[in-house]
């Protein structure tokens, strides 16, 4: 392992084993299993316990989305001027606090929204956008597969387990004492790990300096074609798969499929995510540009049709399954491609400015899906945008140029 870091006269084995098991679980701990991936286990109770459309209480995650917009491009510029470790430990502590507060929600609109406003913010200070800035300053040869492990391995963890984990303690405890345990975990089981195991990225020499800050600046990337390329086909891609993650079981039960083979398939889809976000991850590692993302892309478009019509439980596990090739293949991509295209030097802000682009669909998309149910009593016709949305995705990946930096920070060619 060590000889795939950016630095590796100045670290040892245990120093790349505690920062990957510090951000694998970190990504554990964030927004996506904590908030996201639970969302659907406490969609049904919120709603009655609010008297509220289910369209009304998915708006929390856009109020979590709106904050994100703006949060995360702020966080990002601040993690590339000063490091990222202190960051993560205050938003750790903040992001626990924000999440067990939610117990207190009382079903007053402007209560609940301010509380979850408060989640989006520490999710900013806390979320991947950080680790994979960590782990793609520490790591070259074998980037891909490094942010695979910590962002696809620790976010694919969290989706499978957490959600099961919530709704055993929504049973015992209720959705107020479930969202207390949920910050208690992220407390109890991030900070101690972060604490020993983050560490900024280490300056070798000057050579290493001039690389890991060579690139384009934020505004600079943002002017660019490809820029804007990856940042629509990746918030179309990943925001719409959220979404239909986030409903899986709701979906499913509202065909009257038992709950236990809801659950399932759910943890199929993101087991699946886990899983294939490693192998893809090696897959870029050894591919001059990100277009062989785009076929996984279409995969995933069978595992909705899968969950949308299917009845039999082994058909609705492969619909989950196939479904989770795109959710990984959309999340791998993020991050390893960012700076093959603009270079380390504004990656964090680079990254923050699309995955606020990413969370701001991942926030809308619920909502607009329950507006829709509230008024036609089905899914249908969101899991068909849904599907079109990966189709359009698709076709933005496969016109992607090459890579434009080398995975050690060195300029190719002039970027189009």
């Amino acid at each position: 392992m060590t000889a795939a870091l950016s630095s590796p006269k100045h670290t040892s084995l245990g120093t790349a084993a505690g920062l990957i098991v510090a951000c694998t679980i970190g990504n554990f701990v964030c927004a996506t299993p904590m908030v996201n991936s639970v969302f659907g286990v406490f969609l049904l109770p919120l709603a009655k316990a609010f008297r509220w459309p289910r369209a009304e209480v998915s708006g929390v995650l856009v109020v979590v989305a709106v904050v994100g917009v703006l949060a995360y491009p702020l966080v990002g510029r601040f993690a590339d001027r000063h490091g990222a470790r202190m960051t993560l430990l205050i938003g750790n502590l903040l992001f626990a606090a924000a999440v067990a507060a939610l117990s207190l929600a009382d079903g007053q609109p402007l209560q609940v929204y301010g509380l979850f406003a408060l989640v989006g913010v520490a999710a900013a200070m806390s979320g991947t956008v950080l680790y994979s800035k960590m782990v793609a300053g520490w790591f070259t040869h074998s980037r891909g597969l490094m942010l695979g492990v910590t962002a696809g391995g620790g976010n694919g963890a969290g989706a499978t387990i957490m959600p099961g984990v919530a709704a055993v303690m929504l049973a015992h405890y209720g959705w107020r004492g479930a969202y207390l345990g949920l910050g208690l975990i992220i407390l109890a089981l991030g900070f101690p790990v972060l604490l020993a195991g983050l560490r900024n990225p280490p300056v070798q020499s000057q050579a290493t300096r001039v690389l890991a800050q060579s690139g384009v600046s934020a505004g600079e990337a943002r002017r660019t074609f490809t820029f804007r390329i990856i940042a629509v086909a990746v918030a179309l891609g990943a925001g719409s798969l959220t979404a239909l993650f986030s409903h899986v079981v709701a979906m499913l039960m509202d065909r009257h499929i038992g709950a236990g083979v809801a659950t399932t398939a759910l943890m199929a889809f993101a087991f699946s995510g886990t899983g294939w976000q490693l192998i893809v991850g090696h897959l870029f590692d050894r591919a001059s540009t990100p277009r062989i993302a785009a076929p996984f892309f279409l995969v995933a478009i069978a595992g909705i049709a899968l969950l949308s019509l299917a009845q039999s439980p082994a058909w609705l596990i492969v619909g989950g399954l196939l479904a989770g090739l795109g959710l990984g293949t959309e999340y791998g991509l993020l991050p390893y491609a960012l700076p093959r295209y603009f270079g380390l030097k504004s990656y964090g802000e680079t990254y923050g400015v699309i995955y606020g682009m990413i969370v701001l669909t991942m926030g809308f998309s619920p909502v607009l899906m329950d507006a829709v149910f509230d008024r036609t009593g089905n899914y249908n016709l969101p899991l068909i945008v849904i599907a079109v949305c990966m189709a359009l995705s698709a076709g933005l990946i496969a016109v992607l140029p090459t890579y434009r930096y080398t995975v050690q920070g060195e300029w190719i060619a002039a970027a189009t």
